[in-house]
């Protein structure tokens, strides 16, 4: 018997090491051909990657090949799978909150038209998503969860923006801090927050916390954010002007920064409105000297976007079940759900948009990025599923609704924005080397 595998039968943790490693092989090789594939067909890399994710698990993998898919997913490696993936979400959206430049622009107006966005992305979803789940409760729902709780938990999910995939979208297209970009990426962020506080609402009813675990979430959270953005940002400052002096960026300063981060993370997952957020409002803490900024983007995106987001998808992709769905039963309430949140965000954004002043072009450019949901309602159904909201045929549906419209989200905003139109909303600096090839990275 050779040394390792004599060692593995003794050695539990190596043999859980034999077990963890050919799975993120896997997964690195799906993601790598199914992201090339889907940029092939020009749509962002992150959609691939969602893809192969659901290509993984018992929807093609497993129905073809299920002995060959539970030797390489096998029960004690998904709790591994979920803690990294975890953290690659946080630290993704920590570097997207560091690269923000929310202080350029017309502050006012910019912050103004997010808050317009943010609810018309919000309420037309939740409103048709609700009353779509009220009518679908008796079909789609687990017995236990009453038909007030369904609604609103689809309606919740429709309402929810693919945050970190619209950032990706955007720093590709080099428009992260144009106006129409930095009002589209706060009013996301603010969408996206509500959408996590009315989660925390949702779990409080299903578990019987009531109202004063909900207030002491909502509470919980402005504090932080309050002292994140005040007190912990006014003590980074002078770490920030010393690399901008000096250019160095060392493993000090990295072991400060991540820490923070993660206790970010520990912090809103303690709370209820889980890490991503958290990772969000430490990256906006962070210095904004420029230096500072690239240093951090050259060191941690790749890594994060090559080998803990991958590592994301193919964990929900093991969740998902399609072939409930293909069912004729099942194709109408799928559509159903579909229609709703299209129209809900897709018209409700452009129409709000519109009607602050942006033209029709750039209001159904937006609307089409803010109708993307990605990542975020996949993290918002996992958490759905792990507490018995949903059922299974309600979480794959979901998943199809996520592919589906995060698909649509570049054809439906190259369609409204040319590129010779979008050149001209771009920021007149030219971006650093460095920036500039971590945009194209970012979705390469």
């Amino acid at each position: 018997m050779p040394p390792t595998l004599h060692l593995a039968a003794t050695d539990k943790n190596l043999e859980l090491v034999l077990r963890v490693l050919p799975a993120i092989v896997v997964i690195l090789a799906a993601s790598a051909v199914c992201g090339r594939l889907a940029l092939l067909v020009k749509q962002p890399r992150v959609l691939g990657e969602m893809v192969a994710g659901v290509l993984l698990g018992p929807t093609l993998f497993g129905a073809l090949f299920p002995e060959a898919q539970r030797a390489v997913f096998p029960a004690e490696v998904k709790p591994i799978l979920y803690v990294l993936s975890t953290i690659g979400l946080t630290l993704f959206m920590f570097l997207v909150g560091a690269g923000l430049d929310h202080g350029g622009g017309n502050g006012r107006k910019d912050t103004r038209n997010a808050a317009v966005l943010a609810v018309s992305g919000i309420v037309p979803s939740l409103a048709l998503g609700a009353a779509c789940g009220y009518l679908l409760h008796d079909r789609l729902s687990r017995p236990d969860v009453s038909p007030f709780e369904f609604a609103l938990f689809v309606g919740g999910a429709l309402s929810i923006t693919a945050f970190p995939m619209l950032a990706r979208i955007l720093y590709e297209r080099g428009l992260e801090n144009s106006p129409l970009g930095r009002m589209t990426l706060l009013g996301a962020s603010v969408d996206d927050a509500a959408a996590w506080c009315f989660l925390a609402v949702l779990s409080a009813m299903h578990s019987g916390a009531g109202a004063p675990h909900v207030l002491r979430t909502i509470g919980l959270t402005a504090v932080f954010g309050l002292v994140m953005l005040t007190l912990v940002a006014r003590l980074l400052r002078p770490m920030g002007a010393w690399v901008q002096r000096t250019g160095r960026f060392g493993f000090d300063q990295m072991y400060v920064v991540v820490g923070i981060v993660l206790l970010a993370g520990l912090f809103t997952d303690y709370i209820g409105i889980y890490s991503v957020f958290g990772g969000f409002i430490a990256g906006l803490a962070m210095p904004r000297d420029p230096a500072f900024r690239e240093a951090l983007h050259s060191r941690m995106m790749d890594l994060v976007c090559v080998l803990l987001l991958p590592i994301f998808f193919a964990f929900s992709g093991l969740n998902t079940e399609l072939g409930g769905v293909a069912g004729w039963g099942m194709i109408g309430p799928f559509l159903l759900i579909l229609v709703a949140g299209f129209t809900g965000k897709y018209v409700g954004c452009a129409l709000a948009m519109r009607g602050t002043g942006f033209s029709w072009r750039e209001s159904w450019a937006v609307g089409g990025l803010m109708n993307a949901r990605g990542l975020m309602i996949l993290i918002f159904i996992n958490i759905g599923l792990s507490q018995g909201m949903i059922t299974q045929d309600v979480f794959s549906m979901l998943v199809l609704v996520a592919v589906i419209t995060t698909a649509g989200a570049v054809p439906l905003y190259r369609w409204a924005l040319p590129e010779r139109l979008e050149r001209r909303m771009a920021p007149s600096t030219p971006p650093a080397p460095a920036e500039a090839s971590q945009s194209q990275s970012l979705l390469m």
